[in-house]
């Protein structure tokens, strides 16, 4: 009888986790370039059809079943949560100050006073020093910042910049510098900070395109988000919340009856 109480307890839990991300995720829906966030629920029935060929005993005995009662947790629970790196739409500015990526695993560098984070919001601004930065006033870093520390600056007299595919940046008629495309090493190793900033798990651990070929300018990369699926997800969350509550008060009352039963059979 208890094991349906934490079954449900458990359920209950992994609901709230999904709210809370489904939340995030909807109040990101008109931010530029975030990425949706998921999670990865285990319960046993899931577990079991992953793991049954594994099993050291044959299947279908009464062996199997003990084997699993003693090696898996009934519970459902959360396994992990993840960011999809799908990239979300275009949306076109034709602000020259603007850039998008058409890569997945491709994103625009940046200095904090934290260190180098990545970021796939590209509305960026020159401040009054004339240096590319984010609107949080971050550095948005060059290609060759590992080699001499440069910001990308700009002069009054240049007019607006031209931006090619490969991030190459043109002002004046000249070449001044190049846009850092970074590829991090490991994309599942990335953390989300605020202002749609990645913390990459090693700040040297990136490749940096030199040709990516993913450099849009005049436009920014929308939220991957989408409204309706995540609305779905919100409802089906709320749904299945009120269902364990039930079975929650069903199984506490069970256990109450049972408990008084057995007293009043000892009195």
């Amino acid at each position: 009888m208890q094991s349906g109480y934490y079954s449900a307890t458990g359920g209950m839990v992994v609901s709230f986790n999904k709210l809370d991300t489904v939340t995030n995720n909807l109040a990101n829906l008109n931010t530029n370039g975030f990425k949706r966030d998921d999670l990865i629920v285990g319960d046993f029935l899931r577990l079991y059809k992953d793991k049954r060929e594994e099993l050291p005993l044959a299947n279908h005995t009464h062996d199997s079943a003990k084997y699993y009662n003693r090696a898996m947790d009934r519970v459902p629970h959360v396994v992990a949560s993840y960011t999809n790196h799908l990239h979300g739409p275009l949306q076109k500015s034709d602000n020259p100050l603007d850039f998008a990526l058409k890569r997945d695993d491709a994103f625009f560098a940046v200095k904090t006073p934290n260190g180098i984070r990545f970021t796939r919001d590209g509305a960026f601004v020159i401040d009054k020093e004339g240096t590319l930065t984010t609107k949080e006033g971050y550095p948005v870093l060059p290609a060759n910042y590992f080699d001499n520390g440069s910001l990308i600056t700009f002069e009054p007299e240049h007019g607006a910049p031209h931006v090619d595919s490969h991030g190459r940046i043109y002002a004046g008629g000249n070449e001044l510098t190049q846009l850092m495309i970074a590829q991090p090493a490991e994309m599942e190793r990335l953390e989300k900070e605020g202002n749609s900033l990645y913390k990459p798990f090693d700040e040297r651990r990136f490749d940096i395109l030199k040709n990516s070929n993913a450099v849009a300018q005049g436009f920014l990369e929308k939220s991957n988000v989408n409204a309706v699926s995540e609305m779905v997800t919100m409802i089906e969350a709320h749904r299945m919340l009120g269902m364990y509550q039930k079975v929650m008060d069903t199984q506490m009352n069970d256990i109450n009856r049972d408990a008084i039963e057995k007293i009043a059979s000892k009195s």
